[in-house]
């Protein structure tokens, strides 16, 4: 089983000022240009002074990075990830996720001319030799009684109180139920339409481009994992040099390479699906990670309408209805099932199902959905970013 993973080593960075920095770029502000170098370290020296306690995202980075670093990275690349703006979200989700400023470190690596790259839970990974992530689940599926197994079944409608699904015009019969639809979509074809939490659950979309390449990568694309772009010059808010995770994901390795880009969406940051393609063309040929179009060989096109499950400001008083969903045995787990972007990795949403059924079973505690910092100081290793 060794020999059907690949492990890689991280190398994340950010595409700012016309040049790449390594990331967290909070802790490699040395490669910026001085005077922008001066913004970011003096908002950070600053932060002593301000004792303001965040009452949102917004104001959490500002109190947490400086304004510097908050203007010239943290609040355009997260509205360009989430497409919401900052203020309308909450840092409780936070974690693990984001590198804390560190001053003594900052200013370390800026005298000794440090790189600081393996910052994280993920700061190693692994990925299949074949298939891309979804063998993971294919051969944990082979796994499974094939007769007891449906797929592309329409759910039309739920019956809390009778117990009944109504799927495919049939009606099946249930004792407890485990869903990972939506938790918005759930609400809205169940019997309890009128407890949805509305707009306190926010969601944005994701639109997913593949570029297939003529040749290899440049030489300072060859070991980077995915690249982050905090500017408005381009659409996509991450790119990944997708070639590089496993020499399958091409046809033939040393001829082709591929990138992969995402650009979100939602009702605050709408997206022109009829001139994406070209925007994200041009975007990558400004960023320096293609010379032209000439070496584009295929392209491939992906909408996901749920994208990031948003971590706002009403998210957790919207997700109580979790709580009234368990009084009737049902189970609503995974990444929108539970709608908790902390605990909505793969690796997250798996053990979501493991211990749902683990507690349906033999009423053991699930950790995964409700002690989150808890779960989340234990990582240390995930298949790929999410």
């Amino acid at each position: 089983m060794k020999d059907q993973w690949l492990y890689h080593e991280r190398e994340s960075w950010v595409w700012i000022k016309n040049r790449f920095v390594p990331y967290p770029f909070q802790n490699n502000i040395r490669y910026l240009p001085e005077e922008d170098l001066w913004k970011c370290l003096s908002g950070i020296m600053e932060l002593s002074k301000n004792k303001i306690k965040p009452e949102n995202f917004k104001e959490w980075i500002l109190a947490t990075f400086g304004e510097g670093i908050a203007k010239l990275f943290m609040l355009p690349y997260n509205y360009k990830v989430w497409a919401y703006p900052a203020e309308k979200m909450s840092f409780s989700w936070i974690g693990e996720r984001i590198a804390i400023t560190d001053y003594k470190r900052v200013t370390e690596n800026i005298i000794f001319e440090k790189d600081d790259l393996s910052w994280g839970p993920n700061h190693k990974f692994r990925f299949p030799m074949k298939g891309g992530t979804g063998e993971i689940w294919k051969q944990l599926y082979n796994r499974l009684d094939q007769e007891k197994v449906f797929l592309n079944s329409q759910v039309e409608k739920i019956n809390t109180q009778e117990r009944e699904i109504h799927v495919d015009g049939k009606k099946e019969k249930y004792d407890v139920l485990i869903s990972t639809l939506p938790l918005d979509q759930f609400l809205s074809i169940s019997d309890m339409q009128d407890q949805s939490p509305g707009e306190r659950l926010m969601y944005s979309s994701v639109n997913i481009l593949g570029i297939g390449l003529r040749g290899t990568p440049p030489d300072i694309l060859k070991k980077k994992c995915w690249i982050y772009f905090p500017e408005h010059d381009c659409p996509f808010y991450r790119a990944t040099v997708f070639s590089n995770y496993s020499p399958n994901n091409v046809p033939d390795i040393k001829n082709h390479w591929s990138l992969m880009f995402e650009v979100s969406e939602s009702s605050h940051k709408p997206v022109n699906h009829d001139t994406i393609k070209e925007e994200v063309i041009q975007g990558a040929i400004h960023a320096k990670l293609i010379k032209s179009r000439s070496e584009i060989v295929d392209l491939w096109e992906c909408f996901e309408q749920y994208g990031y499950p948003t971590p706002s400001l009403e998210r957790d008083e919207g997700i109580e209805i979790l709580k009234q969903l368990e009084e009737r045995d049902i189970y609503s787990r995974g990444r929108f099932g539970a709608w908790k972007y902390e605990v909505g990795n793969m690796d997250h949403t798996f053990m979501q199902g493991v211990e749902a059924a683990n507690k349906i079973v033999l009423g053991e505690e699930e950790q995964t959905l409700w002690h989150p910092e808890m779960v989340n100081e234990k990582k240390q290793l995930l298949f790929i970013n999410e």
